[in-house]
């Protein structure tokens, strides 16, 4: 399970990523909420179970702790009603963990020190 995919399936997890967070809120859904989420991401999913389960997975693991854990966890359980491989999205959940640990470093475009002067 690596970070990076072929072209085709980044494309579609990112589609997937819209449209799960287009439906889940941080209170729990109604019945037609779930049933048009749930339609939405098999649609696009188009049975690959194992994106489903990195939608979910890395939902989970980037806001875990966060004010957002309730509503990436409505995410994930669209994913998983959408019939996510539930073997992967304990993978994509640490990767999740690591991404967002990663998001909290400084940018290389902004380091902590100084540069030195440049010579005239």
């Amino acid at each position: 399970m690596s970070g990076l995919r072929p072209q085709p399936d980044r494309i579609i997890v990112a589609e997937l990523s819209g449209t799960v967070s287009r439906y889940a809120r941080w209170e729990p859904p109604d019945e037609a909420t779930t049933a048009a989420a749930v339609a939405a991401l098999r649609n696009l999913a188009k049975g690959r179970a194992d994106l489903l389960a990195e939608v979910a997975g890395l939902a989970l693991g980037f806001y875990d702790g966060t004010p957002d854990a309730p509503r990436a966890a409505n995410k994930a359980a669209f994913c998983r009603l959408a019939g996510a491989d539930e073997s992967l999205i304990p993978g994509w959940v640490e990767i999740g963990r690591e991404r967002a640990a990663q998001a909290l470093l400084p940018p290389f475009s902004q380091p902590r020190q100084r540069r030195p002067p440049r010579p005239r």
